[in-house]
Parts: C-alpha cells; structure tokens; sequence
C-alpha cells in the first residue's frame, strides 16, 4: 500500500512531501511514512521529524471535533455503517487500556500493529473522554516511541544484516 502510494505522489512532489503526506494519512500514518522514506531513501534522523509532524498535526482537530464529525456524518446514509464500524471498532480496542487509562494509551500508539496508531488513538481518549490537554502529550510521546521502533526495524535490521552479508 504505502509504494502504490509513493509511486503515485512521487511525480507530483518532493520525496519529503510524499513521506510528509503519508505520515497525515489514517492508517499509514508514521509508520506508512517511516517506510515510504526508507523506499525513496531519506536517512531515518531526516525521516523521523518530517513523519512526527505528518502524524501528530490531525491529532488536535481528531480530539476536538472527532465526537461531532460522527455525530454529523451518522445523519449521511451511506456514511452511517462506516462511522458506526470506526465507533464500534474505538471501543473495543478502548477497553483493553480503560484500566490504565494513560499508560495504556501510551502503550496502544506507542507500539507499532495493525490498527493501532495516533489516529485510533485519539478516537479512544475521546471515547473514554480523555481530556485534550492530557491525551495530546500522551499521544505524542506515544508517536515518538512508535517512531523510533520503526526506524530501527525499517533503517537498523537491514543495516546490521548488510553488516554480515
């Protein structure tokens, strides 16, 4: 997915902007980033705040506005069962961290899986009505954390293994 996306965006704008652009994107987010960077070959300390940017600059408009952009978007037919899935899809991964509530907000951005990221992330706060002020740091540090493991997966690992080949 995220080379489909590369690929596209590359004959348009820059390297950086195409990883910039990944790195706002739900689902790819700064993990999608970290990797589209690897891919067109922008070192990981260039990448890496380039990606953070990309990823955290949604973050305060999800958390301000997410409850009322559903709310908006569940009265639009064919918009409904979408919203409704994303909703329902928040509050199931929102009761595994309900009981550490900022521990595990941190925990669920920080650690780079499937479905997990700032975007979710920022849903679940809001679910558990989480206050801006204390989810926007969490999230962020969370953002961080995820950042820095996946550039040691997408630039470390194949730089030791060229080490030993």
């Amino acid at each position: 997915m995220v080379e489909t996306v590369v690929e596209f965006l590359r004959e348009y704008v820059s390297a950086e902007l195409v990883v910039f652009i990944i790195s706002l994107l739900p689902i790819l987010e700064l993990r999608g980033g970290l990797i589209a960077a690897a891919i067109v070959g922008i070192e990981w300390y260039v990448a890496l705040p380039i990606c953070i940017i990309g990823n955290m600059l949604p973050i305060p408009f999800v958390l301000l506005f997410i409850r009322k952009i559903f709310e908006w978007l569940k009265k639009i037919k064919f918009m409904k069962k979408i919203v409704e899935k994303l909703d329902e899809r928040a509050k199931k991964k929102s009761e595994s961290i309900n009981k550490f509530i900022l521990w595990g907000l941190f925990t669920f951005v920080a650690i780079p899986l499937p479905g997990t990221g700032a975007w979710t992330g920022a849903l679940v706060a809001d679910i558990l009505d989480v206050r801006f002020k204390k989810a926007f740091p969490i999230i962020f540090v969370g953002v961080v954390t995820a950042g820095l493991i996946v550039s040691l997966v997408s630039y470390g690992i194949p730089w030791i293994v060229s080490l030993f080949a």
